[in-house]
């Protein structure tokens, strides 16, 4: 598809994830930029500090489930934070994204603490559940 004809926006929905249950640490929702090429439509989610092994992608009814966990490295009861700014414990984020993408033939790679996930236009639709595994850079 040519870049002149992609539209200027998209229907992309960004959902938060529910609320955690009583007894259950809060979720939190990773940084991420959502943009277009000419082969389709690029997600980047910033998860400094992770390993490929502790991310889980999931497609399920045109919607993308990014989930993991951020473990700090301050496990000790004699550790006090002075300032936090960064986010740990699990997240997870939500993409709906309209018809006329391949989810099924969704890429996707970790590096540098950047999740890209690569997602050409449709030429056919996938139903069913299934993981999108991460390639190693």
């Amino acid at each position: 598809m040519a870049a002149q004809n992609i539209p200027a926006t998209l229907p992309v929905v960004r959902r938060t994830p529910t609320a955690a249950g009583p007894g259950e640490s809060s979720v939190w929702t990773p940084n991420t930029d959502i943009y277009l090429t000419d082969d389709g439509l690029v997600i980047k989610v910033e998860l400094a500090g992770m390993r490929k092994e502790d991310l889980e992608l999931t497609v399920e009814n045109h919607v993308l489930r990014i989930r993991g966990e951020r473990h700090d490295g301050c496990r000790s009861h004699r550790c006090r934070f002075v300032v936090m700014e960064i986010s740990y414990g699990r997240f997870e984020s939500l993409i709906e994204l309209p018809e006329g993408y391949d989810l099924s033939a969704a890429k996707a790679s970790y590096q540098n603490g950047f999740l890209r996930i690569e997602v050409p236009f449709a030429s056919s639709q996938r139903s069913e559940p299934f993981p999108v595994p991460i390639e190693s850079a």
